[in-house]
């Protein structure tokens, strides 16, 4: 029970960390790239990816946690599909109307779930499907504005869903398979990740903004607006791989768009964006989706851990049942004996 109840505590702290370095990141973002005109965002996925590594190698050398040896051929790959998914998820953005984008981010969870159940053999219940269900139809009606097809920025969105989809699995996988944490994964393949957006990163800022990223003039306060970002990065890469890492890739999106419901609201709130009844309902019905998803998924939990306790039970009981009927046969053995050794001596008399 105490290590139940610590991984639980573990698991509301790892959600919690993500959902808030994520609102900070893109409200900081949002600033940087809206107000100030820097709008190089692969490029700056780059550089937070590469301050990342920096931080986590520091805290290595500090002996703040352990690094634990990866096969380098699945790293690397598992980084570089990363960095892909970065830059895909970007150009859809790019290539698309504010509509498709949210249109392609929602459809990751039924794809995620579709992908874990043909592969992982993964079993979600009715309940839980429902929850989803609610979830993206609130979260649907809060964000999508307007859906403007073309046949290059659908491509770009299913490579993006594609991608993002395997790499989140993989998170998962690795993690479990290997026995390394979060950290130890962010660690090795963080630099794969950074490496692949730092080559394209400027060249795919180059197809969606006509600039060219290294001509741009820093100010300083735009230079202190990425130091920040890049800061808050490191906290949200972590957050990411922990949450993935200690409960499943359809729950860190249920969690992504949790976050587009806080971002929603604190638009509203701080920085004024417009907001209608329409916003209201789909948050309303989205975090009503959620509530229902993390209470399914509580409920799961319970019965797999009762399913699991079971066994354990039930060969206690068979072993002390055993005992007793060995108990019992060395008695009537015992018996048995004194009474052959009885009928022998009055054979004898």
């Amino acid at each position: 029970m105490g290590e139940m109840s610590n991984f639980q505590l573990g698991v509301i702290g790892a959600l919690f960390l993500s959902v808030a370095s994520s609102v900070s990141i893109v409200i900081c973002n949002k600033a940087l790239m809206s107000n100030l005109g820097f709008p190089f965002a692969t490029t700056l996925t780059s550089w937070h990816l590469m301050v990342t590594f920096c931080t986590l190698h520091a805290a290595q050398r500090l002996n703040l946690f352990v690094a634990k040896s990866i096969d380098f051929k699945t790293v690397m790959l598992f980084g570089i599909l990363n960095g892909i998914s970065i830059g895909f998820l970007n150009l859809s953005l790019g290539f698309n109307s504010i509509g498709f984008y949210q249109m392609t981010k929602l459809a990751i969870i039924p794809f995620t779930v579709l992908l874990e159940t043909i592969f992982l053999k993964k079993q979600f219940s009715s309940k839980i499907k429902f929850s989803l269900f609610l979830l993206l139809v609130g979260v649907g009606i809060a964000s999508i504005t307007d859906l403007q097809l073309n046949f290059v920025g659908t491509v770009l969105s299913l490579l993006a869903i594609i991608t993002t989809c395997v790499g989140q699995i993989l998170t998962n996988t690795i993690q479990k398979k290997l026995n390394v944490s979060s950290t130890q994964l962010l660690y090795q393949s963080a630099p794969f990740q950074a490496a692949i957006l730092f080559v394209s990163g400027p060249v795919v800022d180059q197809m969606l903004t006509k600039k060219n990223v290294f001509a741009y003039k820093y100010s300083p306060i735009v230079l202190a607006f990425i130091i920040l970002s890049c800061l808050i990065a490191v906290s949200v890469n972590f957050s990411t791989f922990l949450v993935i890492g200690k409960t499943s890739p359809v729950t860190y999106q249920v969690l992504g768009h949790l976050k587009t419901c806080l971002v929603l609201g604190f638009g509203y709130t701080l920085l004024h964006d417009p907001f209608t009844g329409r916003n209201i309902l789909g948050i309303l019905i989205a975090v009503f989706g959620m509530g229902l998803y993390s209470y399914f998924c509580t409920e799961d939990n319970k019965k797999k851990q009762l399913a699991s306790d079971l066994p354990l039970s039930s060969q206690v009981k068979d072993k002390d049942s055993a005992a007793v009927l060995a108990g019992k046969n060395v008695g009537n053995q015992k018996e048995e004996n004194d009474e052959v050794k009885k009928l022998s001596k009055d054979s004898v008399i």
